[in-house]
């Protein structure tokens, strides 16, 4: 019997923005050493999201403080241009710097001095990210319901991570999954991973007379206090979609 396996996983494609010269070689190393392709690099912001353009990376890594156009700014560029995440790079971790990025739409920011055990994750997570951005957004057209879809979605991802130690990347993976094995949208499923949350609890509060935490009834959303998303009759809970993880013990 031969063993088959899967193909590899093809490098992902990086554009690194630094105007210290020094700081960007270690930045590219530690990214080929992390099996990164790194397809540009860029001593400024205006030159980082000509880059970005033409090159259409995985991913932009980028220094928040640079000359000609600032970081953020290049960022704020890249990501309404849907090229690619963007991960920021900093010295500072001042809050309206945090925010500025947030609102910039970066995925992600790194502290310096970082080592690669501090960049490679930040890394996956912001792809990771921008991967769910984009399968909700192609799944949820109206800007209001993407929201609390997302929402959602993060709550749900939250609860199997607790439940059954997945990553946050895998919880999303098996909500998508699910949603197609099930033919369901991925709000169907997250709200069925926290309504079956719910009901454990109301279970367990049952059984040790502790009150559980109120919720929306079950003619209500949690979001709006108004009618719950129609969703197929009984909703499926996590234990009957495939493949799910061995809890925690």
């Amino acid at each position: 019997m031969t063993d088959e396996t899967a193909p590899p996983r093809p490098a992902r494609r990086v554009v690194v923005a630094e105007d210290e010269a020094l700081i960007r070689l270690d930045v590219v190393e530690m990214l080929r050493d992390g099996g990164f392709d790194v397809v540009g690099e860029a001593g400024d912001g205006e030159q980082a999201v000509r880059l970005a353009e033409e090159q259409r990376p995985d991913l932009v890594v980028m220094d928040v403080k640079m000359p000609v156009l600032d970081g953020i700014s290049a960022a704020e560029r890249i990501v309404r241009a849907r090229i690619a995440p963007v991960v920021l790079l900093t010295a500072f971790s001042q809050r309206e710097l945090v925010e500025r990025a947030r609102d910039a739409g970066a995925m992600a920011y790194v502290v310096k001095p970082f080592s690669a055990a501090d960049l490679l994750p930040a890394l996956e997570i912001a792809v990771s990210r921008h991967q769910e951005i984009a399968a909700l957004e192609a799944e949820v057209a109206d800007l209001t319901d993407r929201f609390e879809t997302r929402k959602l979605v993060d709550r749900a991802k939250g609860l199997l991570q607790q439940k059954f130690g997945m990553s946050e990347p895998d919880a999303f993976r098996w909500i998508q999954k699910t949603s197609m094995d099930k033919r369901l949208t991925m709000r169907e499923v997250a709200n069925a991973v926290v309504n079956s949350s719910a009901s454990a609890a109301g279970s367990a509060a049952i059984r040790t007379g502790t009150p559980a935490s109120p919720g929306p009834s079950a003619g209500e959303s949690e979001s709006s206090g108004g009618p719950a998303p129609r969703t197929p009759s009984p909703a499926p809970p996590p234990s009957a979609a495939p493949a799910a993880p061995d809890e925690k013990r």
